[in-house]
């Protein structure tokens, strides 16, 4: 059994009321949302509804799940995931490979380049006129393309790489093994654990990212959750006004506001906590060596 100091003990006793604080003042928000989503709309405008439903009611997720747009949405933000996140890690990690090799020409200059462009941008004006020329404005794969590559997540999986006995891919070329049968058949089997970090840090950015849509996408159709989402908010509409249909039940326009919101979180809600050991692996992954 461990045991504390004096000191240690006071130290835990206030960290652990301070998570419950911030805690609270970050689930509690939650809570009423959810409570009052599920409550009738009508009596919802009265006030004074906290942590329960006052009067039950399903009117709002009923008059939301009957808008097709929410389906469209939802296909477009799984889609964009989906396959963003294959060709992103897929991408990324091929780039990462050669980065890593020692005998790559030119490798601090192209690292330079890449350090670069964490701290300056194309800025926004010429990256609109440059998504226009390649016809990506009003295009499902404006939400691939331009992010199919991130020097950050090329950081961390080219560290990885090179933690890597070299030995290996060494004994590999002896056999007669070239490159690419060396990437596909020993570092990538090597290394699910930073690609799954990576997979998740992108697929989080992808289903959460609504400023691609809200720049580069007029046409409705396309709109992913968060960008459906975040016209009903910012805009307070209801979800047929922010996607061009018609409400066919009685309900207000805060109710079917707080229903969407809940509809469109409730995914990553219920999948984060299952792969959160991934993203604190993915904060350490390749940062030390030994």
């Amino acid at each position: 059994m461990i045991k504390y100091s004096k000191d240690e003990k006071i130290f835990n006793i206030a960290n652990v009321m301070f998570m419950v604080f911030f805690l609270a003042i970050i689930a509690l928000p939650l809570w009423n949302i959810i409570a009052l989503s599920f409550n009738d709309a009508t009596d919802s405008t009265r006030g004074g509804i906290y942590f329960w439903p006052r009067e039950f009611s399903l009117e709002s997720y009923l008059t939301v799940f009957e808008d097709n747009a929410i389906y469209k949405a939802f296909i477009i933000s799984v889609g964009k995931t989906f396959i963003g996140v294959i060709l992103h890690t897929a991408f990324t990690s091929i780039v990462a490979y050669g980065m890593s090799r020692r005998d790559l020409i030119g490798r601090k200059v192209y690292m330079n380049m890449g350090i670069l462009t964490m701290f300056v941008s194309g800025g926004m004006i010429p990256t609109f006129l440059l998504f226009k020329s390649l016809g990506l404005l009003n295009n499902f794969w404006v939400y691939i393309i331009p992010v199919l590559f991130s020097f950050y997540d090329m950081v961390i999986l080219m560290n990885f790489f090179r933690s890597i006995p070299y030995s290996l891919e060494e004994s590999a070329a002896m056999d007669g093994a070239n490159p690419f049968v060396i990437f596909t058949k020993i570092i990538l089997p090597l290394s699910l654990p930073v690609l799954a970090t990576i997979a998740l840090f992108h697929g989080v950015f992808q289903w959460n990212d609504y400023m691609t849509a809200n720049i580069y996408v007029d046409n409705r159709d396309l709109y992913p959750l968060q960008m459906l989402l975040y016209r009903i908010v910012s805009q307070n509409l209801s979800p047929a006004v922010a996607t061009g249909a018609n409400v066919v039940r009685n309900t207000t326009s805060q109710s079917l506001q707080l229903a969407t919101m809940v509809v469109t979180t409730v995914p990553v809600v219920v999948i984060y906590p299952f792969l959160q050991k991934y993203f604190i692996q993915g904060m350490t992954l390749g940062s030390v060596k030994e």
